[in-house]
């Protein structure tokens, strides 16, 4: 019996990586003409910085280089992929505490916001929070403003970022015990300000 081309399993395969890609949101962050100086003149190429994210907490980047802006995009979001990171997310919205983070002179400091905020971010660090699915956060970029540097500082607070239920395994207490004292915490802190 022959089998109809593209029927087989490679073919269920090849739809499945399809399914897989397009569950990811790409967003160009910053790109790049950068000349080569030769003998006969300059050679140009472009570098492209992208982040990749799935929307629902998972986020990564990627730089890629080639002598065409669509290559170099393709390089850097093959490469983004590869590098994701899971980020632990508070009601799908926002992240669950402060954050600092910081790479070469690129320093960031990302807060928690209340439901209704939106991001306020600016530049690189928005594309980072839509990729993630961050609906509400505030983010202050402090010393560089290179994109590279920036995104690289962003990234390193993200992998701090910790839930209760993360917190409540390593310390081997229940989930409800953190978020108590947690809670008591922010009720002290409020009394010692009406003073």
């Amino acid at each position: 019996m022959a089998r109809e081309e593209g029927s087989g399993g490679r073919g269920r395969r090849d739809r499945r990586d399809d399914d897989r890609d397009s569950e990811f949101v790409d967003k160009l962050v910053h790109i790049n003409r950068v000349a080569k100086v030769v003998k006969g003149g300059r050679r140009f190429g472009f570098a492209a910085l992208v982040v990749v994210g799935d929307q629902r907490g998972r986020v990564g980047y990627g730089h890629g280089k080639a002598r065409e802006v669509p290559e170099a995009i393709r390089k850097a979001t093959d490469e983004a992929k590869k590098s994701l990171i899971r980020v632990p997310l508070k009601d799908g919205r926002t992240l669950h505490h402060e954050v600092r983070g910081h790479h070469g002179a690129g320093k960031v400091v990302v807060r928690p916001a209340p439901a209704g905020t939106g991001v306020i971010a600016g530049g690189p660090l928005r594309a980072v929070f839509e990729a993630l699915g961050v609906g509400d956060v505030v983010c202050k970029s402090l010393g560089s403003s290179n994109p590279y540097n920036m995104v690289r500082a962003i990234f390193d607070g993200l992998a701090n970022q910790q839930s209760p239920r993360m917190v409540a395994q390593r310390r081997g207490r229940s989930v409800a015990e953190i978020i108590a004292r947690r809670e008591g915490q922010k009720g002290g802190e409020t009394a010692a300000a009406g003073n």
